[in-house]
Order: C-alpha cells, then sequence, then structure tokens
C-alpha cells in the first residue's frame, strides 16, 4: 500500500485508512455516515414518540371505562350526564363510508387503469394521465366543500330527504378521493407485465380482451391489490371531507343498508372535538382513545396489505415461470380458474372486513351472475361489452374531475380581484380578502419542506448507499411504513400533545411546519430511495475505480441523476403539505389574523383551515368561499405545474 491508495467501499464499510489525509478523509466519511444514519432512524423514533403520547393521553379512558365498554359500547356522548364513551358507533361508520367509497372507487379505478394502459392511443394517454394527477392534486378541503355545497344538495333532491348529509355523500366523496390512487397504482402494475405476455396470447387466437382479462389482470393482481388497498388506507384517513358531508351523527344505521342515514367516522369526531375540550378531562383522554383505536385499524389494514401483497407476488412469480412452457388447454383452463378463485377470495375477505358479510355476499353473487351472462357471449360481443364499460368508467372519471374544476372556477372568479389576494379578511370573512391566509400556507409549506427534505435524503442516502438489507434496514422501513399509514389528524393530535403542550411551542407557525414536516417525511424518503436505486451501479463502481470516497461518489455521481426523482417526492409532498388541514388544525391556525406572523412561534392563517371555516360556520359569505377554494387549488396546482417543469427540465440536461 503506497500513499496515493484511496479510500474504498465494501458492503458498507470503509477499509485502507491512509497516510497523508487519508484519516481524515476516513473520519469525515465516518461522521456523514452516523449522521445519514441518525436521519434514518429518525423515522422509527418518531413512531415511538406518536405511540408514546398517544398511549400516554389514552391509558386513564381505558382505565376509567374499560377496553371492553369503549370499544363495544354504542352510545357516544361524552357530554351527557353520565358521559357515555362508546366508540362501537364510530367504528361502524368508518367501514361503512370506507366499504362504499371502495365500491364505488375501485371498478372506476381500474377500469380507468386498462383504459390508460390498453386502450388509449398515445396523444390521448398524453391528456388523460395529467388529468387524473390533477385529480389527485385537488385538496382535500376543496373536496369536502364541494362535497357540502353541491353533493349533499344533489342527494337532498334528488332522494327527496331532509338533509344530503349522510354516508352515501361521504362514500361517493371518498370514493372519488380515493380514484386517483386506485388508478395510478394499477396503471403502473398493468403497464408492468412484460409485452410478449401479450404477444403470446395474442398469438394463439385470443382476442385483446381476453388476454386482458386472462393474462394481463392476472399478472398485475397484486399491483392492483395494492392499489386498492392503498385507496382504502386513504378513505380511512380522511377527515375534513368526510366530517363536511356524513352528518357526524354517532348512530349505526338502521337497517345497516340505509345509506341516507348519517354517519361519524373516528377522523370526524377527532375533528370536530379536539378544538373544544379542556386538556386533561375525561373526554379528552377520550379522544386520544379514539385515536389509538384509528391507527390500529389503519395499522391492520397496512399489514394486510403487506401480507396479500408478499402472497401475491409469490403467486404472480410462479404463474409467470409457468407461462414460460408451452401450456395445453387444461393446465391454461387450470391456471385461469385459480387465479380467478384466488382474486374472488381476497376480494371476498377484504369486502368482509370493511363492509360487512351482506356487502361480501351482494357482490359476489353479482359478479358471478356476470362470469355467467359472460360465458354465454362470443368474444367477439364480450369485448365490445367490456370496452364499452372501460370507456365508461374513464369518461365518468373525467366527467368528475370536469364538474368540480367547473363548479369551483365558475363560481370562484367573480370573486377574484386585486383587493381579494391583497387584503384581510373582515366581517368574518364575508368581505376583504384573504392575503394572511396565502402567507400563511406558504410559510407551513416552505417550513415544512425546509424540515423534511433534508432528513428524508439522509434517511434514503442512508437506506440506499450505507446499509445492505438486514435487521436495521427492516427496523427502519418498518417505521417508514407506519408513519406512512399514519392518518393525518393522528399527526394533527401528536402535534397537539408534544409540540403544543409538552414543548410549549403552542399554537404556533413552527408547531404546524413541524407536524406537516413529519407528515410528508415519508414520501420523500421513499421517493428518493426509489430514485437513488434507479441509477445504475456501474457508475458507482466507476467512481470508486477512480479513487473517489463512498460521500464523493454519492455527492457528484449518484445525485445528480436522482435530482429528478428526488424533485418528485418534493413535488408530492408540497401538494400534501399546502392542502392539508387536519395536521394544523389544532397546531399552527387561527380563523381570522389581521396581520403577518411576527415570528415563528406566532399562529397563522392557512387557506384550507379558512375554507373550511367559511364553508361550516359563516353563514352568507359564499362568494368569498369559492374564492378561496379557487385561490387554494391554484396555488396547489401551480406548484405541482411548476415543479414538473423543473423536473422536465432535469431529464433533460441530465445524462448517464
Amino acid at each position: 500500500m503506497n500513499d496515493q491508495t484511496p479510500v474504498y467501499r465494501k458492503n458498507g464499510s470503509l477499509e485502507a485508512l491512509l497516510p497523508h489525509g487519508g484519516k481524515v478523509a476516513g473520519l469525515r466519511e465516518i461522521l456523514i455516515r452516523g449522521l445519514w444514519f441518525f436521519t434514518a432512524i429518525f423515522a422509527v423514533v418518531t413512531v415511538f414518540f406518536i405511540l408514546y403520547f398517544l398511549a400516554r393521553d389514552a391509558f386513564p379512558i381505558f382505565e376509567s371505562v374499560g377496553p371492553g365498554a369503549f370499544l363495544g359500547g354504542e352510545v357516544w356522548k361524552p357530554t351527557g350526564l353520565p358521559p357515555l364513551y362508546g366508540t362501537f358507533s364510530l367504528i361502524v361508520g368508518t367501514l361503512l363510508v370506507t366499504g362504499g367509497a371502495m365500491l364505488f372507487a375501485t371498478p372506476l379505478g381500474i377500469g380507468s387503469a386498462l383504459y390508460i394502459s390498453e386502450l388509449a392511443p398515445p396523444r390521448v394517454r398524453a391528456v388523460v394521465k395529467p388529468a387524473i394527477e390533477l385529480l389527485a392534486g385537488i385538496p382535500s378541503v376543496v373536496f369536502g366543500f364541494f362535497g357540502l355545497i353541491v353533493l349533499t344538495n344533489w342527494i337532498r333532491i334528488g332522494f327527496d330527504v331532509p338533509s344530503g348529509e349522510c354516508w352515501l355523500a361521504g362514500s361517493l366523496l371518498l370514493g372519488v378521493m380515493a380514484l386517483p390512487t386506485i388508478i395510478s397504482v394499477s396503471e403502473d402494475a398493468i403497464s408492468a407485465v412484460p409485452r410478449e405476455f401479450r404477444e403470446g396470447s395474442l398469438a394463439v387466437g385470443a382476442t385483446h380482451w381476453q388476454t386482458i382479462s386472462r393474462v394481463v389482470v392476472p399478472s398485475a393482481l397484486s399491483g392492483i391489490t395494492a392499489a386498492f388497498i392503498l385507496g382504502m388506507g386513504r378513505a380511512i384517513g380522511e377527515t375534513m371531507a368526510v366530517m363536511m358531508v356524513t352528518g357526524n351523527a354517532a348512530i349505526i344505521p338502521d337497517p345497516i343498508t340505509n345509506v341516507l342515514s348519517p354517519v361519524r367516522t373516528l377522523t370526524g369526531t377527532l375533528g370536530i372535538e379536539m378544538g373544544e375540550v379542556a386538556v386533561g378531562s375525561s373526554h379528552y383522554h377520550a379522544l386520544f382513545g379514539v385515536a389509538i383505536v384509528l391507527l390500529v385499524i389503519t395499522l391492520i389494514v397496512n399489514v394486510c396489505a403487506m401480507l396479500i401483497m408478499e402472497r401475491l407476488r409469490e403467486v404472480n412469480a410462479a404463474s409467470a415461470r409457468s407461462r414460460r412452457r408451452i401450456l395445453s388447454p387444461e393446465s391454461a383452463d387450470l391456471l385461469k380458474r385459480s387465479s380467478g378463485f384466488c382474486g374472488m377470495a381476497v376480494l371476498a375477505g377484504v369486502l368482509f372486513l370493511v363492509a360487512g358479510p351482506l356487502t361480501a355476499v351482494v357482490v359476489i353473487a353479482a359478479l358471478g351472475a356476470v362470469h355467467v351472462v359472460k360465458e354465454r357471449l362470443s368474444p367477439q360481443h364480450s369485448q365490445r361489452v367490456a370496452f364499452g364499460l372501460i370507456v365508461l368508467s374513464i369518461l365518468t372519471v373525467l366527467g368528475i374531475l370536469g364538474i368540480i374544476l367547473f363548479d369551483i372556477i365558475s363560481h370562484g372568479l367573480p370573486a377574484l380581484s386585486w383587493e381579494f389576494l391583497t387584503q384581510s379578511p373582515r366581517n368574518l370573512g364575508r368581505e376583504g380578502g384573504i392575503f394572511p391566509a396565502i402567507v400563511g400556507t406558504i410559510y407551513l409549506v416552505t417550513g415544512a419542506i425546509l424540515f423534511a427534505l433534508p432528513i428524508g435524503m439522509g434517511a434514503a442516502i442512508y437506506l440506499t448507499e450505507y446499509t445492505k438489507e438486514g435487521t436495521v434496514t427492516k427496523i427502519i422501513r418498518s417505521g417508514v411504513d407506519l408513519l406512512n399509514g399514519t392518518p393525518s389528524i393522528v399527526f394533527g393530535l401528536f402535534g397537539f400533545a408534544f409540540l403544543v403542550l409538552f414543548m410549549g411551542f403552542g399554537v404556533s407557525l413552527l408547531a404546524g411546519l413541524i407536524t406537516l414536516g413529519l407528515m410528508v417525511l415519508p414520501t420523500i424518503i421513499r421517493t428518493t430511495e426509489e430514485a437513488l436505486r434507479s441509477v445504475p451501479g456501474s457508475l458507482r463502481e466507476g467512481s470508486f475505480a477512480l479513487g473517489a470516497t463512498q460521500w464523493q461518489t454519492i455527492r457528484r455521481v449518484v445525485l445528480p441523476p436522482a435530482v429528478p426523482g428526488i424533485l418528485t417526492g418534493t413535488i408530492l409532498s408540497i401538494g400534501r403539505a399546502a392542502g392539508e388541514t387536519a395536521p394544523i388544525l389544532f397546531t399552527a391556525v387561527v380563523f381570522s389574523r389581521r396581520f403577518l406572523p411576527d415570528s415563528p412561534s406566532d399562529p397563522v392563517m392557512a387557506l384550507p383551515y379558512h375554507l373550511f371555516i367559511l364553508s361550516t360556520n359563516v353563514p352568507g359569505a359564499g362568494q368569498n368561499q369559492y374564492g378561496t377554494a379557487l385561490v387554494l387549488l391554484l396555488l396547489v396546482i401551480g406548484v405541482y405545474l411548476v415543479a414538473i417543469v423543473l423536473r422536465n427540465h432535469y431529464q433533460k440536461t441530465v445524462t448517464w
């Protein structure tokens, strides 16, 4: 070994620390590695803190009431004499609204994904995919506002009922909100099916629809199941939209199939009552108990999703191996029937857990009837019917997007003026403008990204570049997964308990931006990790061969081509943070503030919260409601467009 021997990396360790600066370089590498390790472990620590503070504040209610009475009691009346803390009606309401949303969104989402990946011409696909992304970018409070003003009115008139705020309204709205997730993930899974599968099916005489239904969809079943589970998680964790349209009555529908009955969800209960409860009271502890129940439900959903997807990946791998061989007609028929049976069994199990046995039986029976009718049709007629339904699915989704945008833009444009954008609100928001809310939203989003981006990038760098798959990596990834599956309202409660009360930050800009930063952290970690993994290993090896250290290789070789992917994660995080209301509900915002905050310890106004209060608590503010909704929508979409332009620029300039 001579003085010019470089520092090499081998299986994540440093070797051959050298004289003439080698020890200094080695020490620097060790310090950098330690820094990235601490950023990676931050997600695990955050999960621990969330669980600890929720459990600490929920324990007194379980101790005084008992877990059985708390979970099985049907009456939720915390202000009664005596107070009653039964959450069973809240759990049932959550499952009913979620089950209805999935029944509405799943066929539309899968049909739309099939159209985009299998039927759409390139020019049409180039228009439809951004439209779906646009639907994903609409903030949840804007969905809730549209549901409260338009959807509930349609239901009230169409069904001739006193109020349209009901289970049906919540399911329809959550279904629309889950559509982009289901479509995007399903489309990725379908597009990933190897082309030779399609060509082989068509070569033996199958029609296009037979190829899609018997080859492509079974091969993509794990990804489609993942889309369903992710959509379900999106629906279960939603707060503001369901709180605005479900009626918020803590009752179980009678009969249970009465979709016009008002219901109350777990998230809605937290959003409605947490801001008015006395800290330390039994009611306060009961709400943290509700948060624990919500977290357990989402954890069960996420664990089931991981188990199902792992099992389906194994099945798909076996199916792929079998397709490489020439199958006899009997074997092909057996494979088709077994795939169909597995898919039906998974669907039946999920429906049974989410929507109840009656819904599961009805849906499975309907699918069976459709299967019988399909078997009696010729392949050509089956293809026409199937393609007609697929086209109808995508037209329905685009129609929903068009209706929402048209309603908000047509009613919001008259409210826009220079005064509206530059003045403070007056007369409870009925007059004046929304300037403090615009600035407050920008402050919160900017602070959240500045907080989360370095931590998220550091964690991804450690997981990708400094360690192998092992126990530590699994623990960190589990922490990230748990953090990603945590509902936004739970982040809000944690921020209130830890930052506002325990740390003494109070309701402030600082508490709000940290809470938002924790919420978007998993998105940044995952997208950055995928971007780093996409960089070819040969680039790293070439850099090491030229004598570069590990950090020099990461900084100068790996990170530049990964910038577009990292930027994608930042885009998603900015869009989500700008449109979220629940995490800042108890940590950062006030409804009316004439002046901008002087320091991070001051509370702020924010567009999502301002819109929520205007639409639910201030009568006679219709024009300013629509104006606020339009400004929030334009702000989020503008952020997406700017980030997409930057991402495209990097994709053109960065080469291998």
